[in-house]
């Protein structure tokens, strides 16, 4: 039998259902209902245009006032971080870090236009179109000079090394992002920096493209590229609210009990008879595609892999790195 929003919750809260476990965008619905009945008790005589226009009144007031669901944030500012473009984003200020030398995607990508600047725009490509083991060697080499350097144990196993580029992910990765970024393409066996990215860098060296390629990873690039898991749920939109988090606390374990409580209908996404629970697959794609790739690729951070490895729980602890706050400060108030 379906519960009725004033109904007594099934958990044996002894609160009514829309004030227990009731989903968010149904509380939304009950809260608009009561509204509705309050209004009209109070003024029977309301026309449908003056119960529109109170009702919206209510709705901005509501959507701007803190929601402890978001942790504290606004439902108004949570909006622009789920669905405004990239360079229209508030209450975070991105910043391009005065080095870049930590970063494994922008080092590489210094890589590829070093490569083709010496060759007059471009370079050609192995027979496969992959870039050619000269340039891998050479960004296999940067390795010990990142943060991740500590946790990888051979080149066979490497995220960060490899003896071609389809063994080697986070060049291949940064390798995608020039392309999507519009940084380079491949033409008649060649890789190509385009005109304007050759004046680009010229004149501003690597840090010209920290903001395409970033805009690239979180708005264009799809984030189970590199996997083949059989459930899917894309995190792109909630990447803000996931760095945000994890720069105040550092948590694994907090971050998906944050996630699972601002947006509890991503559980829905996941099947509930397998060995994992929807919280648990939720989990392990927030690990794997947030912070083993995006984050660590990019030098943002770093968590290490030996630690609970036959744990379905993950209470890592993930070291933020200090490109992270160079590149990201937020000014949200909750």
């Amino acid at each position: 039998m379906k519960l009725g929003r004033n109904d007594p919750c099934h958990c044996g809260s002894d609160k009514k259902f829309k004030r227990c476990c009731m989903n968010s965008s149904s509380k939304q619905h009950a809260q608009i209902y009561d509204d509705v009945e309050a209004m009209l008790a109070m003024n029977p005589g309301l026309s449908l245009d003056e119960m529109n226009v109170a009702l919206q009144r209510k709705m901005q007031d509501r959507n701007n006032q803190p929601n402890a669901d978001f942790c504290g944030v606004t439902p108004t500012q949570m909006g622009n971080w789920l669905y405004a473009p990239f360079d229209e984003l508030e209450w975070v200020t991105i910043s391009t870090p005065d080095s870049l030398v930590a970063s494994p995607v922008m080092r590489y990508l210094a890589l590829i236009i070093d490569e083709a600047m010496a060759q007059d725009g471009s370079f050609k490509t192995t027979g496969k179109g992959n870039l050619p083991l000269k340039l891998v060697k050479q960004a296999s080499e940067l390795l010990p000079e990142f943060s991740v350097a500590q946790f990888e144990r051979g080149i066979s196993i490497s995220e960060f090394a490899g003896s071609n580029e389809d063994k080697f992910n986070a060049l291949h990765y940064t390798r995608v992002l020039a392309e999507i970024s519009g940084i380079i393409y491949r033409r008649s066996g060649c890789y190509h920096v385009k005109k304007a990215a050759q004046k680009q860098y010229q004149a501003l060296g690597i840090q010209a493209f920290f903001k395409p390629m970033l805009d690239a990873a979180v708005s264009k690039y799809n984030w189970a590229y590199f996997d083949s898991l059989e459930y899917d749920v894309d995190l792109r939109n909630f990447w803000l609210f996931m760095l945000w988090r994890l720069q105040s606390h550092s948590s694994m374990e907090q971050l998906v009990e944050e996630v699972v409580t601002a947006f509890p209908d991503l559980l829905l996404a996941f099947p509930t008879d397998g060995y994992f629970s929807p919280k648990e697959q939720l989990s392990i794609l927030i690990k794997s595609r947030f912070v083993e790739r995006f984050l660590q690729f990019w030098g943002f951070a770093t968590i290490d892999p030996r630690l609970n490895l036959n744990d379905k729980t993950d209470a890592r602890m993930v070291k933020i790195q200090p490109l992270l706050k160079q590149s990201f400060q937020f000014t949200i108030n909750p």
